[in-house]
């Protein structure tokens, strides 16, 4: 099925978010249940890449969620003098491809547009030092480590991080 050119926000109208599956039935059902209720109460917003449709709801293919967040200097990786007080971060809270489109090349590309939507944010006004990036199992670590971007946040093995500097290379 071909995809539509752009990501969109997530809705319930527009988008069959119950019948996307990644293979990870928490990230299908946080797509399903909570990413337009999360969106609608301003906590998180989820962009998915729904299939070309003539009628009825559009399959999604990909999503990824994105929020805010702050941490403390301490936390971050960096040697640059940072203020004591919280440092503001955009946090990629999920990245999900549905198994019909897997090995495709798909995962690369969402995560790509994931990085620079919250690159547009950042320069719109949303200021953020860096991108946390929440990793679910194994599988998505070794996905996230090869494209050389992300080093690891604090001990957590599963939370990565880049400096926004870094992303707006991309």
């Amino acid at each position: 099925m071909p995809l539509e050119q752009a990501f969109a926000a997530a809705s319930k109208g527009h988008h069959d978010l119950k019948a996307f599956d990644c293979g990870k039935p928490t990230m299908n059902a946080f797509l399903a249940k909570f990413a337009e209720k999360h969106g609608k109460l301003g906590l998180s917003r989820t962009y998915v890449l729904p299939e070309i449709t003539e009628t009825g709801k559009a399959h999604i293919a990909a999503y990824f969620t994105l929020t805010t967040s702050n941490v403390t200097r301490e936390q971050i990786p960096t040697k640059q003098s940072l203020p004591h007080y919280p440092v503001p971060v955009i946090l990629m809270a999920r990245l999900a491809v549905d198994i019909r489109h897997k090995r495709t090349g798909l995962g690369a590309k969402t995560l790509v547009y994931a990085l620079r939507e919250a690159v547009a944010l950042c320069q719109a006004g949303l200021l953020s030092f860096g991108l946390i990036l929440d990793v679910l199992d194994e599988e998505a670590l070794g996905f996230c480590r090869h494209f050389g971007l992300f080093e690891p946040f604090t001990d957590n093995p599963m939370r990565l991080f880049a400096l926004m500097k870094t992303l707006e290379q991309i």
